[in-house]
């Protein structure tokens, strides 16, 4: 029954991963047309986020943490827009380097992931419960 409370544990510490992931999605989702506070100034920064094993010495398994949260260094969009009030001395404003079908596609693998750990720990649950059935 110990593979299973493991089981039952690396899912557990899937499903936080993945909801972090979710959380830095919709920011940059919610943050795709953000331009900056002043002329000339920089907008929002596309986040990202990574993964990393990480050992639970207490359990001995290996569960899913946060390794970093970093920004996307790829460049801002640029646009022609003379008249916004963040527009540089050329007339150009920058926008996000936030590409909404690359956040809509990181979005729907998260959510895949994140329904596969659940699945686990459905799993894992069920077949707890038949085995202690079984026992009485």
């Amino acid at each position: 029954m110990t593979g299973l409370v493991d089981a039952y544990y690396i899912a557990g510490s899937g499903l936080h991963a993945e909801g972090d992931r979710l959380r830095v999605i919709a920011e940059n989702v919610a943050n795709v047309d953000s331009t900056a506070q002043t002329p000339g100034g920089t907008p929002y920064q596309r986040k990202t986020i990574t993964f990393k094993n990480e050992l639970d010495r207490q359990m001995g398994i290996e569960k899913v943490a946060v390794a970093s949260y970093g920004v996307d260094k790829s460049p801002f969009n640029k646009k022609f827009e003379p008249g916004h009030p963040a527009a540089d001395a050329q007339g150009y404003v920058l926008y996000p380097n936030v590409d909404s079908v690359v956040e809509m596609v990181d979005m729907h693998e998260a959510q895949r992931a994140y329904e596969a750990n659940v699945n686990v720990i459905d799993v894992s649950r069920n077949m707890i419960a038949q085995t202690l059935d079984l026992l009485h």
